[in-house]
């Protein structure tokens, strides 16, 4: 069987061109890096089923774990999500036109003590969506055995833990 991808064969180039550079790291780099793109396709089919986009589920989601009553302050949103407070607003526009979201004070507070809240719709888009996307998951990770699966996590876990902070 030959195992032999793409990226094996820009290896194969940069190593005829440039023997001089150690072209190994290419051999994960760019392996993950094409399968990042592979795998936002088909989360994103999950998300667009629901009729949300990829920052809609993931600012529905960080407002679904918080748990009841499902709030959280724009700014925890946008650090949460790592999308600037103004792009979150506009989203969460878009978010509030739909009927998934609402902004609230709490406590009568002024302007900037505002919330946003999932509204029962919200929450009903989101727990559907998330079950979709967990199956998804799962369906796209089940292409690997369970050995790897958990050899692969821990080895992604030890290697993010240099480049995360949270």
């Amino acid at each position: 069987m030959n195992d032999a991808d793409r990226v094996d064969q820009i290896q194969r180039e940069w190593q005829r061109e440039r023997p001089d550079v150690d072209v190994t790291p290419q051999g994960v780099i760019g392996r993950l890096h094409r399968l990042a793109r592979a795998l936002t396709v088909e989360l994103e089919q999950v998300y667009a089923a629901h009729g949300l986009a990829e920052i809609d589920f993931d600012i529905l989601c960080t407002l679904r774990r918080a748990g009841a009553p499902y709030a959280r302050r724009p700014a925890d949103l946008a650090r949460s999500t790592m999308v600037t407070t103004g792009g979150i607003s506009k989203r969460l526009d878009r978010l509030q036109a739909d009927g998934l979201v609402e902004r609230t004070k709490p406590n009568g507070g002024d302007g900037r003590a505002t919330e946003v809240r999932l509204t029962a719709e919200g929450r009903r888009r989101i727990d559907a969506a998330f079950t979709d996307h967990m199956l998804n998951e799962r369906r796209l990770l089940d292409q690997l055995p369970a050995t790897d699966q958990q050899a692969l996590e821990r080895g992604l876990r030890a290697w993010l833990s240099h480049h995360d902070a949270t």
